[in-house]
């Protein structure tokens, strides 16, 4: 069926700071590392200046750090008076904690990546490919640089085509959706049959209302069968409504393994060609407003789990959200570091104005006694 349902603003999705503040804190995070993994703690601007590209920074280098005081601390280096960078006291805990919430969370962050890569046809991902999602999954930059501490031994590095290398895992033992999870938990006897239905939650915004036939479309929809995104699709016809059950819970199942539960639409749309996405996968987001939400923030489009935000339960927290929220709160208070330091140079440029003003009146009063003294001999 060709459905089409009118994209509506919701607040509540556009309001959630950690979501739309990724965008900024991804650099922020980059030069954060770059300092403290220098084992003095500190660089030159030198060091980063030329790599503003490489590590997302969308302005010169030397102003971005320049923005977040709280977390980038300046000072005059030991040659030629360039500008150096440490991190503040704050910044260096954070990053502390986020250092042992890596360590302790390794098997975790590494069960994520295992199932993204079973989710793609072959088993397969190229290695460019899974840099350019660790950020959503919460692994840090070198973590495929550490094979022997990160990885188990159902990994291995292949050779694929065009040259590229690429990471594969074995297939061991049957690995459950967070669908299929829910299901069992709520007492449904689920045997992974593709007999099997499994409802996806609904989550309308307020503003949406559907015309009836599409709501009978997504009741009959509901009770088709539930493709796990674990299971081998080759055989299944891309035209049905089976094979669009399957492409949204693998949507659902992917964005429910990041770490804030949403991605922007183009980075999904390059897993197209890996993941056995249909040419419009896009269209998907636009056909089921009731599971994702596309915002708008950021002069990009970001889709956002529903479910993730209403129904808070139902998906496991990732265990570097609540550090990616204090980053996010220390950069906050850079905006009240700044305004405070130009509110003190108005005032002392001000006092310093003020000050000359009355020199010239002091200098203008003896001039004119000097002038009235003539006058009286």
């Amino acid at each position: 069926m060709n459905v089409y349902m009118k994209w509506k603003k919701d607040s509540y999705y556009d309001s959630i700071e950690h979501i739309h503040h990724s965008i900024q804190l991804k650099p922020v995070i980059a030069l954060k590392n770059c300092i403290a993994q220098d084992p003095n703690g500190c660089i030159p601007i030198s060091s980063v200046s030329k790599r503003g590209l490489q590590l997302d920074v969308p302005m010169k280098v030397a102003r971005f750090l320049r923005q977040y005081p709280s977390i980038f601390e300046e000072f005059t280096g030991p040659k030629y008076n360039h500008p150096w960078f440490r991190l503040t006291s704050e910044a260096a805990e954070i990053d502390r904690d986020e250092k042992r919430v890596y360590e302790e969370s390794r098997e975790e962050l590494r069960s994520r990546l295992k199932k993204m890569v079973l989710m793609t046809k072959e088993n397969v991902l190229p290695l460019k490919i899974i840099q350019g999602m660790q950020w959503y999954l919460g692994l840090p930059n070198d973590f495929l640089q550490h094979p022997e501490q990160n990885l188990d031994d159902s990994f291995r590095f292949v050779e694929m085509e065009d040259g590229l290398k690429g990471l594969a895992i074995e297939r061991g033992e049957r690995v459950y959706s967070v669908m299929e999870e829910n299901a069992m938990k709520k007492g449904l006897n689920y045997d992974g049959s593709l007999t099997e239905a499994i409802e996806f939650p609904f989550f309308p915004s307020k503003a949406l209302r559907m015309k009836t036939k599409i709501e009978n479309w997504l009741h009959e929809f509901q009770k088709l069968p539930y493709i796990s995104p674990y299971d081998d699709f080759s055989n299944l016809d891309p035209n049905n409504d089976i094979a669009e059950k399957r492409l949204i819970g693998v949507l659902h199942e992917l964005l429910s393994l990041f770490i804030d539960h949403s991605a922007e639409r183009r980075k999904l749309l390059c897993l197209k060609k890996y993941f056995g996405f249909p040419q419009k996968v896009h269209r998907a987001f636009e056909r089921h407003p009731h599971m994702f939400y596309m915002s708008m923030r950021n002069k990009t489009c970001t889709v956002i789990l529903k479910e993730a935000y209403c129904n808070k339960s139902a998906i496991e927290k990732h265990p570097l959200l609540s550090v990616r929220k204090r980053y996010i709160k220390l950069m906050k208070e850079s905006k009240v570091i700044l305004r405070n330091r130009r509110m003190n140079s108005r005032f002392s440029n001000s006092s310093e104005k003020l000050d000359l003003e009355s020199n010239d009146l002091d200098e203008g009063e003896q001039k004119t006694e000097g002038f009235s003294l003539e006058q009286d001999i």
